[in-house]
């Protein structure tokens, strides 16, 4: 995988961000592959499109591809908040790839969020543009990196490192059982992750139960919060996200 950007592909361009889109979608068509199954190439869809990119003409994974420079934030800037809602709620939702690149241009970072992992609450709603604005009350939206479980985010380069293509499958597939879920139970699953996801490799079933309150909150609804932290981490547990160690106490597997 040659992770410079063809630069010559952006030299009848001067806006900055239009030679990242040409670069970017270039390199992507080019160096990357499918992670879900492995082929390559991946197709780019024809322009305007709601939300994906590329998609797999193997396994019919769609792309969405996000370009930064430098440093991976927690915030990604994305399109029209709507838009995001609508598409990630459908059943033909894409994965999301994300890309960072040096001021040399070459690719620092490259990892996917596979599509099971998003949820409403990671789309947060911008201010709408002001009145003054060519696109006056345009409402634009940011994803929220913070709330994807860790096993959640494959990277296929990291730190300018290509990442073995059979790992990167391994771990996407590795977490395609959520897809089989509804959207209530997999936002379920995800929570309790998330929660096991800042406690240590080994914790406790009681650590777990710490963020009942938390979780009462996103689901205030549910009044057996402790039956359901127990039912996910049977789920987990089955999945081999973590493992059972005995006495009410587990150890993560990622």
């Amino acid at each position: 995988m040659n992770l410079n950007f063809n630069q010559s592909l952006a030299k009848n361009y001067t806006s900055e961000s239009q030679k990242i889109r040409v670069l970017s979608e270039d390199w992507v068509a080019k160096q990357s592959y499918c992670p879900r199954c492995n082929a390559e190439p991946l197709v780019e869809f024809a322009n305007n499109q709601p939300v994906a990119d590329f998609y797999c003409g193997h396994c019919s994974e769609e792309y969405e591809l996000k370009s930064k420079k430098a440093k991976l934030s927690h915030l990604i800037n994305d399109g029209a908040y709507a838009t995001m809602i609508e598409r990630i709620n459908s059943e033909d939702n894409p994965s999301f790839f994300f890309l960072t690149y040096s001021p040399e241009y070459r690719v620092n970072n490259f990892l996917i969020i596979p599509k099971q992992f998003f949820k409403s609450d990671m789309i947060i709603k911008r201010k709408p543009l002001s009145v003054s604005a060519k696109r006056a009350g345009w409402v634009g939206c940011n994803i929220d990196l913070r709330k994807v479980p860790e096993s959640g985010k494959v990277f296929l380069v990291k730190d300018q490192q290509v990442i073995p293509r059979d790992n990167v499958t391994e771990q996407f597939q590795k977490t395609l059982f959520l897809r089989q879920q509804s959207q209530q139970t997999r936002g379920w699953t995800l929570d309790v992750w998330q929660c096991i996801d800042s406690l240590d490799t080994n914790f406790s079933l009681n650590q777990v139960y710490a963020f009942s309150d938390l979780l009462k909150l996103k689901h205030p609804d549910n009044n057996h919060i402790k039956d359901k932290i127990r039912q996910q981490l049977q789920v987990l547990r089955d999945k081999g996200i973590i493992e059972f160690t005995g006495r009410g106490h587990y150890r993560k597997l990622y």
